[in-house]
């Protein structure tokens, strides 16, 4: 039976309809909507090597381990403004700084923009004294999806790898094939069949869909860092998640799956409002605390 929490949310997503909006307006209506990060979170612009980005720091931040930040949004919406929350949310629960990037977005910019400048990103915090191993990179929806192909091109360049990823509902293929898009289409208020075809056509040509650094569910899925997933199991984006789970598996990818009833897509930036949304952002930081262990105690800098 569906929570009080729950049932409001989805009241919500029901009411908030972006379709008759042109892409730009789109754009413009998430950033009005989007939530304002608590109080005292820290915002700081920065120059990452071309890319913008700006620090999220959460109040009382001591750790110096950094994640970085990747927006949804299909490839096409999104932007700093619109991931603050979510970055604030990471910050807390997981007593890092964040790293918000604002990566190119398609038609203006497409395949492979959006991972140059994630990839650019990453390579500018190891320019500021900051180890591979005290970096991870997470993201949701497209910025899920985004988060995997870089930790694979990471591999494949030979550079250091971060410790460890996080995707929420990755988008991880561009070719709809999963069998999750047809069987919850009437549980996912949020995304659609189609919605995703023509998203998938605005990031990428056809025959790009299938690469595995935009689709990484197709990658060879050996060598990465530990992986943690969160997926609803009533999303359409499921299988991309238990799929992609699967095959890293298969590869001796050591990965944590955790999958959640009844819950919208990204459903964690409901924290606050949803309890499943507190349990997942929570779930996050328990597992970064064994998969990341900050080298530097930024309080015991601050007090030499």
């Amino acid at each position: 039976m569906s929570s009080a929490e729950l049932e409001f949310v989805n009241e919500l997503l029901r009411s908030f309809s972006l379709a008759e909006l042109t892409l730009y307006e789109q754009r413009g209506a998430m950033e009005q909507s989007a939530s304002r990060p608590p109080s005292g979170t820290h915002i700081e612009p920065v120059d990452a090597n071309g890319v913008r980005a700006e620090w999220v720091v959460a109040p009382g931040v001591t750790d110096s381990a950094v994640l970085l930040s990747l927006h949804g949004g299909a490839y096409s919406l999104g932007s700093l403004v619109t991931n603050r929350w979510f970055s604030a949310l990471l910050s807390a629960t997981s007593n890092r700084r964040v790293l918000s990037i604002d990566y190119r977005l398609a038609p203006e910019h497409r395949f492979p923009a959006a991972l140059d400048d994630t990839l650019t990103a990453y390579h500018w915090l190891l320019t500021q004294n900051i180890a591979a191993g005290d970096i991870a990179i997470a993201g949701n929806s497209a910025g899920g999806g985004l988060t995997l192909s870089a930790v694979i091109a990471l591999r494949d360049q030979g550079s250091p790898l971060p410790a460890a990823a996080i995707a929420l509902s990755p988008w991880t293929d561009l070719t709809g094939s999963g069998a999750s898009v047809t069987s919850c289409a009437s549980t996912d208020l949020m995304l659609t069949a189609d919605g995703l075809r023509t998203s998938a056509a605005t990031y990428a040509d056809p025959e790009h869909h299938k690469n595995p650094y935009a689709s990484p569910l197709f990658a060879q899925l050996h060598g990465l860092p530990p992986i943690l997933l969160q997926a609803s199991r009533a999303e359409i984006l499921r299988d991309d998640t238990t799929r992609f789970a699967d095959r890293a598996s298969e590869y001796g990818t050591d990965v944590t799956t955790e999958l959640y009833a009844d819950m919208p897509h990204v459903w964690q930036m409901f924290a606050g409002i949803l309890p499943e949304a507190d349990q997942a952002i929570t779930a996050i930081g328990a597992w970064l605390t064994t998969h990341v262990t900050p080298t530097v105690d930024l309080t015991a800098v601050a007090g030499e």
